[in-house]
């Protein structure tokens, strides 16, 4: 067989595999769109999907924020307002109607706002927190309502029932995003002021996926007082709003892992794929002609 005749057969069988090879890398509708349709979706009697939000439970090394409304008047009162307003406990919170409000620790403010890290209620080691002028109170394993009930009995003893309020929380939701180079822009901490937050809000919130993330392995790694969990998210079925890591909870970690066709550097688009195949094809023609003339 003649060297040209070799150089064709060759170049016929690469242009065989490349074609294969761009096809199965290209990125399909089924890849990229979200919540398709599923039989395992589960609805109740009225047609709705229903709402699965896990109860949050403080764990180690959380940082809670409380504020007690009080009535302006009554030695308990003077006592809260003298004892937290001179800078001992994060300063003064805001006032309510018909009263005033003594902010004990803490307060409003962003992810990594110092006056959240210096004056909130800590989660210590052996998951408590202190309150000056109450004591130790066991929060880890707990509700941020058992803890607060249990704050609300303590501030009873210096204010006539129904002449305070405690109001415990957390600082929003906090919840960081890992991913890889191409979504470097959403990656970080973050945090939501908000009762709930679905993956797709705090997704959508941080500029929404490309076409490099795989939408059908998105990992949630959930800190409970246990320990850690890990677990996955389709999120091109529909079911993935029956789960519970749906939606997301403080301290949740959201990794977006990259999908392995991009991974070759095809497949982002099909006008990228295509101008890598025009680009292989011309390189080998050039090959072609250059050998088809020594």
């Amino acid at each position: 067989m003649q060297p040209l005749q070799l150089i064709m057969k060759f170049l016929k069988i690469f242009l065989i595999i490349f074609t294969v090879f761009a096809l199965t890398s290209c990125v399909t509708i089924k890849d990229v769109r979200y919540f398709q349709p599923s039989e395992s979706l589960v609805i109740n009697e009225e047609g709705l999907v229903p709402y699965n939000i896990p109860v949050y439970r403080i764990t180690k090394n959380d940082i809670l924020t409380l504020n007690i409304v009080t009535t302006p008047k009554g030695d308990a009162a003077q006592f809260y307002s003298n004892l937290y307003a001179s800078g001992e406990g994060g300063g003064t919170g805001g006032s309510s109607s018909g009263g005033s409000g003594v902010s004990v620790s803490g307060g409003g403010g962003s992810s990594g706002n110092a006056n959240i890290y210096f004056n909130g209620l800590k989660v210590d080691v052996n998951g408590e927190i202190n309150i000056f002028g109450i004591g130790y109170i066991k929060a880890e394993g707990k509700t941020i309502k058992d803890v607060s009930d249990e704050i609300q009995l303590r501030v009873n003893e210096n204010f006539l029932e129904g002449k305070s309020q405690v109001r415990l929380n957390t600082d929003g939701i906090t919840y960081t995003i890992i991913g890889d180079v191409e979504t470097v822009g959403m990656t970080g901490e973050k945090i939501a002021h908000k009762s709930t937050l679905t993956l797709t809000e705090a997704l959508a919130d941080n500029g929404g996926l490309n076409r490099t993330v795989d939408r059908k392995n998105i990992t949630i790694h959930r800190k409970y007082p246990e320990g850690i969990k890990i677990a996955k998210i389709d999120l091109t079925r529909e079911d993935a709003m029956n789960s519970e890591y749906y939606w997301l909870q403080n301290g949740d970690e959201i990794y977006l892992n990259t999908r392995p066709k991009n991974l070759n550097g095809l497949g982002k688009d099909p006008i990228q794929t295509l101008t890598t195949g025009v680009s292989v094809i011309t390189t080998a023609l050039s090959i072609y002609l250059i050998l088809s003339r020594l």
